[in-house]
């Protein structure tokens, strides 16, 4: 399973989840991009909270496309920050935006924090 094998802890393993997590994030298929957390995920958001995949997915379908330019992905494969120049149809883009990371076992995203 891809998702354990990305708990075994380098950084271009790291560097490889963040790639598909932008990947999946501009995916038009929304449940590529779900299957990425856990069911009790909580995710930080230009000042909201989204609690579990009902709110992510809300959360998610609202966002305007975007790009990402990763710059770089530093940690552990359980607590790991990422930044990437986000562009797209929003006010002040391009933005670089700092992701944090942290994951189960199981290599599932538990809380995603978003934010300049």
């Amino acid at each position: 399973m891809k998702a354990e094998q990305d708990m075994t802890g380098d950084t271009s393993t790291i560097q490889e989840f963040v790639e598909e997590y932008f990947a999946a994030a501009i995916a038009h298929d929304q449940e590529r991009y779900l299957a990425l957390f856990s069911d009790d995920v909580i995710v930080h958001d230009d000042g909201r909270t989204h609690h579990g995949l009902a709110q992510v997915r809300a959360w998610h379908s609202e966002a305007p496309p975007v790009r990402y330019d990763l710059h770089e992905a530093t940690g552990d494969p359980a607590a790991f920050l990422a930044a990437a120049e986000v562009s797209g149809d929003f006010p002040g883009s391009p933005i670089i935006l700092r992701f944090s990371f942290q994951r189960n076992a199981r290599g599932k995203i538990t809380s995603l924090g978003i934010e300049p």
